[in-house]
């Protein structure tokens, strides 16, 4: 491995040029913080998620799919609190009209004193005293911009599935304990993004609600922290890489009991890319006052009345797929030179397998397309005829395929190819008429 200090510029250096992650509007000069998910990384985000839905719905009987909409009814985010309460405090640099978080470390001195200096143009005296900044995205809803019309760009996913859980709970027939999971987009006003698609503006969420009696809130907040680690594992994520951290007291949000966030330690430090958080009935007792409308359960067998706490999983999706991505960012050198690998675990990977004639005559290519015209069938799958074989190995080994399939001369001849793994590096032949087979070996998960 690289060291630490130049990794994310190599990654991102290569996510632009396989075709993983671009600026956005980059020839318009990029937005700040803002990316598009190329060929490579569309394919990659959908993997991963597609992962994460099998698991927490699919492969369950007790939790439903969601998916609510970005905009909500304005009171929604006064009932979250949200509208009072989601704020940083920020100020301002009045020469350079920089804009910082009051607790950046860079700032020296107390922001609104004279002596303090500005971390970007080191101008003394020139930062605004702290002010107060909501973080939600704001628009209008209609023809007419007005205080009436005031929408928000949802910064986070959860609200949805609590103003639809008594939706949820009655067309489905569940019953208590039972979870909501959901995925889409949220909308941060972030002041100080950054780290390639670790902080972003527009980010992709996978959260699940579970639906608890209180009492047993213990025992399932216990349940998923273990659930959650043991999914990460399958990602194939290196376990000394990860890592839980309970949120102290000062760190604890309000209506929270418990909190552990998942960390991964990437190059720029421990940081969190999931949350496992216990709830309590804060946010369906918050949406029962606000609505007016009853959020209670009733236990038929104990005929009790409560209002549910809540097991909440939150991942980034943007951020697990930064995780994995970096976790299979490999450098070494084979037979003198350096290979850039990204040994993404198969069942996540973009591309499955990529198809290369040897040369470009003596019937290769022809049987190469039928072969790979059948592997996309089931696979997706990549044909490459440019260059040294070599040079396209490579370039497969930077696109994380973990299965490179050869069509030389003696295919032509007994119908067999050579396989290479991406990861091991070994070559064996095996019969074109069993390349599926052998490949739903290698990618079962």
């Amino acid at each position: 491995m690289p060291p630490t200090d130049n990794v994310m510029d190599k990654l991102v250096s290569l996510a632009k040029r396989r075709g993983f992650v671009f600026q956005s509007s980059e020839i318009y000069g990029g937005l700040g913080s803002v990316w598009d998910y190329g060929p490579l990384g569309v394919e990659l985000k959908k993997n991963i998620k597609e992962r994460w839905w099998r698991a927490m719905v699919h492969d369950r009987e007790d939790i439903e799919g969601l998916d609510a909409a970005i905009l909500m009814h304005p009171k929604v985010w006064e009932a979250s609190g949200h509208v009072a309460g989601f704020t940083d405090p920020l100020v301002d640099c009045k020469h350079c009209k920089n804009r910082f978080r009051a607790d950046d470390p860079r700032i020296k001195g107390t922001p609104g004193e004279p002596t303090v200096q500005c971390p970007v143009c080191g101008s003394k005296g020139t930062l605004t005293a702290p002010r107060m900044f909501n973080l939600m995205f704001r628009t209008f809803m209609g023809p007419v911009e007005e205080a009436a019309a005031v929408v928000y760009l949802r910064p986070e996913t959860a609200q949805g599935i609590y103003v639809n859980y008594l939706n949820v709970l009655q067309s489905s027939r569940q019953k208590i304990p039972f979870g909501i999971a959901q995925i889409g987009k949220a909308f941060r006003n972030e002041i100080t993004p950054g780290n390639f698609i670790f902080r972003t503006r527009e980010f992709e969420q996978m959260e699940m609600q579970f639906f608890v009696k209180p009492g047993t809130d213990l025992e399932w907040f216990e349940f998923w922290r273990h659930e959650r680690m043991k999914w990460l594992a399958g990602l194939g994520v290196r376990p000394e890489k990860l890592r839980f951290h309970q949120h102290t007291k000062d760190e604890l949000a309000h209506y929270a009991k418990d909190a552990h966030d998942v960390q991964y330690e990437f190059p720029f430090g421990w940081q969190e890319f999931e949350g496992i958080h216990n709830r309590t009935n804060f946010d369906l007792s918050r949406h029962q006052e606000f609505s007016g409308k009853k959020l209670e359960y009733l236990d038929v067998a104990t005929n009790e009345r409560f209002i549910p706490y809540v097991v909440e999983t939150s991942a980034g999706a943007d951020r697990t797929t930064l995780v994995v991505m970096v976790d299979a960012y490999h450098e070494e050198e084979v037979e003198g030179e350096k290979r850039v690998v990204l040994r993404l675990h198969p069942a996540i990977a973009p591309l499955k397998a990529a198809v290369f004639p040897l040369v470009n005559k003596d019937g290769m290519p022809e049987l190469a397309r039928r072969i790979f015209d059948d592997l996309r069938k089931h696979y997706n799958t990549f044909y490459d005829d440019g260059g040294s074989i070599g040079r396209r190995y490579r370039r497969q080994d930077e696109a994380g395929t973990p299965f490179g399939i050869t069509i030389d001369g003696q295919s032509t001849q007994d119908g067999s190819v050579t396989v290479r793994d991406r990861d091991t590096l070994k070559q064996i032949r095996v019969a074109a008429d069993r390349l599926a087979e052998y490949l739903a070996e290698r990618l079962r998960s």
